[in-house]
């Protein structure tokens, strides 16, 4: 069963750049599909980003896509996510999930993205 660890979160002040990773355990996270999401104060849940596990195929929020960036560093075995431009809007914890072949979903505990002044 792999295990997911979220870091590089913290306050950052608008207009700058963070890159969060999402480091596996216990399995090897190539053959994942996976995602991040994040869940600001107050909202629902969102899906951020996507990765495939078969062609490496990435997918972004429509309203995001232009500023995020999702990618596997494989000698990690991590998840990156690369968000630019960032603005308050964007606090939010930060969460990876990984999905098996079989559909089973593993998630990380999240890492806090603060962006303020």
């Amino acid at each position: 069963q792999v295990q997911l660890v979220e870091s590089g979160g913290g306050l950052v002040q608008p207009g700058g750049s963070v890159r969060l990773s999402c480091r596996g355990s216990g399995d090897d996270l190539s053959g994942y599909s996976m995602k991040w999401f994040r869940q600001g104060p107050g909202k629902e849940r969102e899906w951020v980003a996507s990765i495939s596990s078969t062609n490496g195929k990435t997918f972004y929020e429509e309203s995001l896509k232009d500023r995020v960036s999702v990618s596997r560093d494989n000698s990690q075995n991590a998840l990156i996510l690369q968000i630019n431009s960032l603005e308050p809007k964007d606090t939010a914890v930060y969460r990876c999930s990984a999905r098996d072949w079989q559909g089973n979903d593993y998630w990380g505990q999240g890492t806090q993205v603060t962006v303020s002044s």
